[in-house]
Formats: structure tokens, C-alpha cells, sequence
């Protein structure tokens, strides 16, 4: 069964893969370009990640969006297991949003460019600015309902276990003074590991966590970091918990 999938996945899905990735790339730049970015900015990306994961036989549930208002803006924070968290969010969060992303990922050969015209923030690590310019860059954006997704590991996981948050999202999450929300993904890491670009049919499951609202004088980062932190550990499997 291993060998025919793998035969499914690199003659057939694949290539199907590449066609619809160029499709939609194409169709969020043109569309952007006449206007209304919240909707080709959003939408092509929604059902090109539902097509991938149906491509690749992986099934996605979802856990708690009765815990969001489609008319509030939030930062949406996830922990990041692997490639398949991007498709899982994307596909069936069902929220308009924007990524915070790294500024790497703007040289992608026209998928970059879609990105950017999608109006995702791209953030420069390397620079000691760029934090601000993040800021700015994203508040002209978070309004009437649009939302942000932040991975606060920063990276994917080696072992599909939490590696440490980097303060700096809740920084900017304290920034915005928006409600945060913890999202739990569970199952990304058996999709597709780092380490490999094989993929293996499975359920990943999204649980959305109840928003945590700013006091009158805003978030305390590091006990808003921890808050998220518990909320997303809670709902992994034992295996892959936190001992923290």
C-alpha cells in the first residue's frame, strides 16, 4: 500500500500540486490587482489548501470555532508541527487572515509574489527595526474582522513535540492589542515530518482555544505567552505534551 501511494503522490498528485499551486498564485495577483484584497487574498489560498489535503488523502478536523466571531479580529496563535499546518489553518479555520511570515519566504518564485500581494507581513529577522516596522505594517490590516497567524516556535518541529516561543510574537500580539487565540494542531508532524517530503494519509486535528481578551493596560507577554503555551499543550497527545 506504501509503494502505491508513493507512486499516487509523485505522478499524480504532485503534479496536480504544482498546476493548482500556479493557479492560484496567478489568480491572487491578478485579483488583487483590480481590488478588494480581503477577498482574492484570501479565498483562492482557502480552497487551493482544502484541494491539497484532499490531494493527499489527509483529513482535517476542527475542534471550537463556534469560539470566534467571523467579525472580530484576532491574533491566532498556533504551534507548528509541520508543512501541513499552513494548508490545515489556510483551509479550515474559516477565519479571513493574514500571515506573519518570514522574509525568506518572499523569494519563492511567484508564490512570493502572491504573498505579497495577498498582503502578508513579512517580518526581517535580521534587522533591529524591522519589529516596528512589522507593527506598523500589520495594524493597517487588522481591522473589520481581518486577523493575523502567528507560529510562535518560528520554525517546524524536529520531533512534533513544542519547541520554546520566541517572545517577539507576543510582543507584537500585546501590540495589537487584539484577543489572542491558541490554536492546538495535532497530527501535522505524521502528515510530513521535517525531514522528509513524503507524505502519509492521516487526521490532523485543529483545536481552537477560547480567546484571551487584553486587560485595560494590555498583555503581560511572558504571562501571555505562558497562557498560550498551556492552552495549546492541553489539548496534544500525552506523547507529545510539554512536561513543563
Amino acid at each position: 500500500m506504501t509503494i502505491l501511494y508513493r507512486i499516487y503522490q509523485w505522478l499524480i498528485a504532485a503534479p496536480i500540486l504544482l498546476i493548482l499551486t500556479a493557479i492560484t498564485a496567478l489568480t491572487t495577483i491578478i485579483g488583487t490587482a483590480f481590488g478588494k484584497r480581503s477577498f482574492w487574498g484570501y479565498w483562492p489560498a482557502h480552497f487551493w489548501s482544502r484541494c491539497v489535503c484532499s490531494l493527499w488523502l489527509v483529513k482535517v478536523k476542527v475542534v471550537g470555532r463556534e469560539r470566534i466571531n467571523k467579525d472580530q479580529s484576532y491574533v491566532f496563535v498556533a504551534n507548528h508541527q509541520g508543512a501541513f499546518d499552513i494548508w490545515a489553518i489556510y483551509g479550515y479555520l474559516n477565519h479571513n487572515f493574514k500571515w506573519l511570515m518570514k522574509k525568506e519566504l518572499e523569494n519563492i518564485p511567484l508564490v512570493g509574489r502572491a504573498c505579497k500581494a495577498a498582503g502578508h507581513v513579512f517580518v526581517d529577522d535580521s534587522k533591529i527595526h524591522s519589529i516596528k516596522e512589522t507593527i506598523e505594517e500589520a495594524e493597517k490590516t487588522l481591522k473589520d474582522g481581518m486577523s493575523v497567524v502567528i507560529f510562535p516556535e518560528g520554525s517546524r518541529s524536529w520531533d512534533g513535540k513544542m519547541i520554546p516561543f520566541k517572545r517577539g510574537a507576543f510582543m507584537l500580539a500585546a501590540e495589537f492589542r487584539l484577543p489572542v487565540v491558541p490554536i492546538t494542531i495535532d497530527g501535522s508532524f505524521k502528515a510530513m515530518a521535517r525531514d522528509t517530503y513524503n507524505v502519509t494519509p492521516t487526521t490532523i486535528n485543529v483545536t481552537i482555544h477560547e480567546p484571551i481578551f487584553p486587560g485595560e493596560r494590555g498583555f503581560n507577554t511572558r504571562t501571555l505567552m505562558a497562557q498560550c503555551r498551556e492552552a495549546i499543550n492541553s489539548a496534544l497527545p500525552e506523547k507529545d505534551k510539554d512536561p513543563q
